[in-house]
């Protein structure tokens, strides 16, 4: 299976299985599935490419946590909240890890992309921003709008929103790239 497909997989399986469980069973059982799924998809991420990965980790972490605590006080604020701490956490590891010289945003990128440390900057300020944004939206629309509405912004709108800023960025990192000698052969 081709690794970009497989990554897809493991990063969007849980939030599809969330969906799906909702839609047949409600949000208990979601919140039961997209926990399962998401222990899994870091169990499979370590399996395909014998490491593992600080954002699947981090948030499977944070899935755990929060849907147990939906189950277990029967309360479903819990897993509402989940985008938000999530959202939460990774603004404040880009931010704060900016504030102490640590640009944490190059563990994501990898070795894709090659910028000058000022424009590792930029992006991980814009990214820490979105993080905050989406943090943001996430709690109006839990707090506004029906359950409902929230499965379906958590689901389609979050991914969307998250795909349209980071098709957004590709100009920047087009522009600044620094591109080897032996990538110019």
């Amino acid at each position: 299976m081709n690794p970009q497909v497989r990554r897809s997989l493991v990063d969007f399986g849980p939030l599809v299985l969330f969906f799906v469980a909702y839609r047949l069973f409600g949000l208990y059982a979601a919140t039961a599935t997209v926990m399962v799924a998401a222990v899994a998809a870091v169990i499979l991420g370590y399996v395909f490419d014998k490491k593992l990965h600080p954002v699947p980790l981090a948030t499977a972490v944070i899935v755990v946590i929060f849907g147990g605590l939906t189950l277990y006080l029967n309360d479903k604020m819990f897993i509402k909240i989940k985008p938000t701490m999530i959202y939460g956490l990774f603004a404040a590891t880009l931010l704060g890890g900016l504030a102490f010289n640590r640009l944490f945003i190059k563990y994501i990128f990898g070795t894709a992309v090659t910028l000058a440390e000022n424009h590792w900057r930029a992006l991980t300020l814009r990214f820490g921003g979105f993080c905050i944004v989406m943090a943001l939206i996430n709690e109006l629309i839990w707090r506004n709008f029906s359950e409902n509405v929230w499965v379906y912004f958590h689901t389609f709108g979050a991914i969307g929103l998250t795909l349209l800023f980071s098709f957004s960025q590709v100009p920047f990192l087009l522009k600044h790239q620094i591109v080897s000698e032996t990538k110019k052969e």
